[in-house]
């Protein structure tokens, strides 16, 4: 049985990306949001690489920066290991939902977050690797997860892609560049040629970002 999420009120949610924006703007030098266009009246697969324990925090700024509006994000929602929601009871109040992989439960999750993003404005924040990497790793490996969720959705959504990528350069604070790339819809949905398509983009979004000596 998994456990199910009860998303922030948009109070709640303005007010925490009121704190986070105070936060970053002491702990960062800059935060880089390079847009990708977001389709109207939509639910939203927002898929990002997982490398750092803040991943969660710079989506959410993402979302409150580009995505929340009356006709795009209004409702978050997280899929997070079971055992962490069950440590952290706060989690389930703030979108998170529960997963066990290889467990029966696993299908029963992939068909709650279809379930919620059959309804427009709903987003869920999704990281594919499934494990911790470095952002300056070649290729993002794609777990199954996404196919399972895509092809169960009745209504219209969006699938993003955002290659956050951290450097240093000049400053003794770090830099946060966030890459967005449109992935096209559920109606258009190829999981073979979504893979290639992202891995390509990430590698130029390394290329845009990272300053090295060109390999021969």
């Amino acid at each position: 049985m998994i456990l199910k999420s009860k998303p922030l009120s948009p109070f709640m949610f303005k007010l925490l990306a009121r704190l986070l924006n105070f936060y970053f703007k002491w702990r960062f030098n800059k935060l880089v949001i390079r847009e990708a266009d977001i389709k109207p009246n939509h639910s939203y697969i927002l898929m990002c690489n997982h490398f750092s324990f803040l991943d969660g925090f710079w989506a959410y700024y993402l979302c409150n920066k580009l995505l929340w509006k009356p006709d795009g994000m209004k409702r978050l929602f997280i899929m997070s290991l079971k055992r962490q929601i069950e440590l952290n009871w706060w989690m389930k109040y703030t979108g998170n939902f529960s997963i066990e992989p290889r467990k029966k439960s696993m299908l029963e999750s992939f068909d709650y977050a279809a379930e919620v993003l059959s309804e427009p404005g709903s987003l869920l924040l999704f990281f594919p690797q499934a494990n911790l990497e470095s952002c300056h790793v070649r290729n993002i490996d794609f777990q199954d997860g996404l196919y399972e969720i895509v092809t169960r959705i009745k209504g219209n959504c969006q699938l993003i892609w955002c290659s956050n990528i951290v450097e240093y350069f000049e400053s003794i604070k770090p830099s946060v560049y966030m890459n967005m790339l449109d992935c096209g819809t559920n109606r258009d949905f190829n999981f073979e040629e979504l893979k290639l398509k992202v891995n390509q983009f990430h590698k130029e979004a390394l290329a845009r970002t990272v300053r090295y000596t060109k390999e021969g």
